[in-house]
């Protein structure tokens, strides 16, 4: 019988010929990423009493939760993993002028086909959409990475997700993971690799991808896989002259289950409070009042995400009962989103366009709902609480749907704007 992606990296990785579904093994880390919780791991790191990380060039660290520091707590985090930096001698560090973690890693070369790459961040899941093996791990399985490059896995089992049809207008990737969470649930993929293929997949951009793999971790999953292709190969050259090597399902690779969808006829989606897999049709959640609309994060705060959000606004106001905050999910995104004028339309339309950074998502410092506030968000979860009070509601949607509501002022369906 073949094997799964997940199973030939595992195998690769571990040294082993071939590997089964539960087998524990310890696989080699490519990559080990932390955000600003690298202070949580520096703590578990000094205590196992090694004096020097494995590699400092496997390292990666960067600031993107909480920037530009909000307290004098946060600012001496970042003083301390500045120092940390600087001693261990770690090359790829990124301070808080660059962007998110999901993006940054990409568009700086150290997302590669083949590899196993670990981040303290739940979303690390993202990377999976370059054919890595990218799951989230705790801040004391990152210190033990840290001192031996090695990391033990249980071998997942996999589903195969197969996409064929073409989407509506107006309808994108974010309505079809948001769909597929609402139909296999917030438990449906607990622990298991996911693989996405079929023509759907195919003609994806890059960006679209990534939201697949990102929000593949609130159905529960371990990793999310796209198979790699000409695409996955040509970004990733373009980024790094590093080696690498795809790695694709074998043809009679077995699978836990397989599940087939049809975007042909799907239409936008929302996730209603407080759950990732509360999903509705958008229509069902229509003329729900909003106080603010956000678009960015590591889900969809990319250039294709602001392009569909400009299409929308220009000529337009966000309306005056709302407040639209706009983010970026890269320096390099911002730079050109300026040049291509949509930062400008925004403006204009009377958003407020932030530092790239997480901002909002987290309720941390930037954008925080007061009681009984609704927000609708192109970000990843709608936890209660999760961005500012408990009394609080968040809806998720696509770029298209948030830029939509922000002009009417409620929940709206954006194919009313664009046909």
């Amino acid at each position: 019988m073949g094997k799964t992606i997940a199973e030939k990296i595992l195998a690769n990785k571990s040294g082993r010929e071939s590997v089964s579904v539960n087998e524990i093994v310890e696989a080699k880390i490519d990559v080990a990423m932390s955000h600003e919780n690298a202070d949580m791991v520096l703590k578990a790191f000094r205590n196992i009493g090694i004096p020097k990380v494995w590699d400092p060039e496997r390292i990666i660290i960067l600031f993107d939760h909480r920037i530009p520091a909000e307290s004098e707590r946060t600012a001496t985090t970042h003083k301390r993993l500045r120092a940390f930096v600087e001693e261990q001698r770690i090359k790829n560090f990124y301070d808080m002028r660059d962007g998110i973690c999901h993006q940054i890693l990409p568009e700086k070369g150290h997302t590669r086909p083949g590899e196993i790459l670990v981040g303290t961040d739940s979303h690390t899941t993202t990377h999976g959409a370059f054919g890595v093996l990218a799951t989230g791990i705790g801040a004391t399985e990152m210190a033990g990475v840290w001192a031996t490059g090695k990391l033990w896995f249980k071998v997942p089992e996999t589903i195969k997700i197969t996409v064929n049809g073409k989407f509506q207008s107006s309808v994108s990737s974010k309505d079809l993971i948001l769909h597929i969470i609402g139909t296999l649930r917030a438990d449906g993929a607990d622990y298991k690799a996911v693989e996405f293929s079929g023509e759907a997949i195919d003609n994806m951009t890059i960006a679209s991808r990534m939201v697949l793999s990102n929000l593949s971790m609130e159905m529960g999953a371990k990793c999310a896989f796209v198979l790699p292709d000409e695409k996955t190969i040509q970004y990733v050259r373009e980024r790094t002259n590093k080696p690498f090597d795809t790695i694709l399902p074998d043809s009679d690779a077995e699978y836990l289950r397989e599940i087939e969808f049809d975007v042909s006829e799907l239409s936008p989606q929302i996730a209603c409070p407080h759950a990732v897999d509360n999903v509705e049709n958008v229509v069902d959640a229509s003329g729900t009042k909003i106080n603010q609309a956000l678009i960015g994060s590591c889900t969809n705060g990319r250039l294709e995400d602001f392009e569909v959000a400009a299409r929308i606004l220009e000529g337009k106001s966000v309306h005056l009962k709302v407040r639209m905050l706009v983010i970026p999910a890269s320096r390099e995104i911002l730079i050109e989103a300026i040049r291509r004028g949509y930062i400008e339309t925004f403006v204009k339309a009377g958003a407020l366009v932030l530092n790239p950074g997480c901002g909002p998502c987290l309720g941390a410092h930037q954008g925080v709902l007061a009681p009984g506030e609704v927000c609708i968000s192109s970000t990843n979860r709608n936890f209660q609480g999760r961005m500012g009070s408990p009394e609080s509601f968040v809806y998720l949607a696509s770029p298209a749907t948030v830029a939509a509501s922000a002009v009417l002022g409620e929940i709206a369906d954006p194919r009313q704007f664009i046909h």
